[in-house]
């Protein structure tokens, strides 16, 4: 009687996998077989960024800002380094103190520097004046404070002016050996140079309506002397002196751990004396044959 049991078991169990298989094969055969989707990757930039900072005109409010983590607008990543960080609001920075109300353009025009204060998006501070009927933020000297007035002119006279911390003036009317920040390369785009904290250049020569300005890493650049420059050093001169303290501090400020592999450092580790780079001419000068 066991045997005869144990057999009708296997019999029964023979019989219903039969069955499943042959309902698996009817499932198969009725339903289309749907092609793989593959690996799902992320969307480039370019379809979720507002261009935020593409602005038809200028305001002195913070402005939202979105990240990029070192990526362009494909999604790949051009810098590296560059991730997460604290949220961050924008203030556009004037940097073309060369901008006056119509019609006064060959007096001075004299702004008062309402507050000085810490920007999150650059190693200076910056600062908000007014003058006339607007408001602008522009990168703060080293000694500027609350309730300076600061004169920016365009007219280079025949004798050098003696200029105040924070006015802006063109090269042609300052004293050799001024100390300056905010260079512009060309008249009227702004100023591309000595903008970062602490940071100066001085002014070594006049040639020829050219000046020539040696940049805080000593190499010397040749520009017209119609181009603006602020008279002063940029604030925050102990930027360089600041302790981080902690990794976590470098990720609140969006810098990303380097690559934890070990490399041997070789030869091009140690230090070197290298000659001074040629001077920088940002000026079309005629040359001598052509005289």
């Amino acid at each position: 009687m066991a045997m005869s049991g144990l057999t009708g078991a296997l019999r029964s169990l023979k019989l219903s996998s039969q069955m499943l298989r042959q309902s698996k094969a009817a499932s198969l055969v009725s339903s289309p077989v749907e092609p793989c989707r593959g690996f799902l990757t992320t969307a480039s930039l370019d379809q979720n960024r507002t261009h935020w900072k593409q602005t038809d005109k200028y305001t002195i409010r913070p402005m939202g800002m979105k990240k990029t983590g070192g990526r362009d607008h494909t999604g790949k990543i051009r810098t590296h380094g560059i991730g997460g960080g604290h949220k961050q609001r924008y203030r556009m920075i004037d940097f073309q103190r060369l901008n006056y109300e119509p019609g006064r353009e060959d007096v001075p025009f004299q702004e008062k520097v309402v507050e000085v204060r810490y920007d999150p998006c650059r190693s200076a501070d910056i600062a908000l004046v007014a003058g006339g009927n607007r408001k602008r933020w522009i990168i703060a000297t080293e000694n500027m404070q609350a309730g300076d007035v600061i004169k920016t002119s365009a007219v280079i006279g025949r004798m050098a002016v003696s200029a105040n911390e924070g006015d802006a003036y063109p090269l042609g009317a300052l004293p050799v050996g001024t100390l300056v920040n905010n260079l512009e390369i060309q008249p009227g785009k702004g100023s591309e140079y000595i903008r970062a904290a602490g940071t100066s250049g001085v002014l070594l020569r006049k040639v020829n309506g050219t000046a020539i300005v040696q940049l805080p890493s000593k190499q010397q650049v040749q520009v017209l002397e119609t181009c603006m420059v602020t008279v002063g050093r940029v604030s925050n001169i102990d930027h360089d002196k600041e302790i981080i303290g902690k990794a976590g501090r470098n990720r609140w400020l969006g810098i990303r751990p380097s690559s934890g592999l070990w490399q041997r450092k070789g030869g091009w580790a140690g230090r070197k004396i290298k000659p001074l780079p040629p001077m920088k001419s940002y000026v079309n000068l005629p040359s001598i044959s052509a005289k």
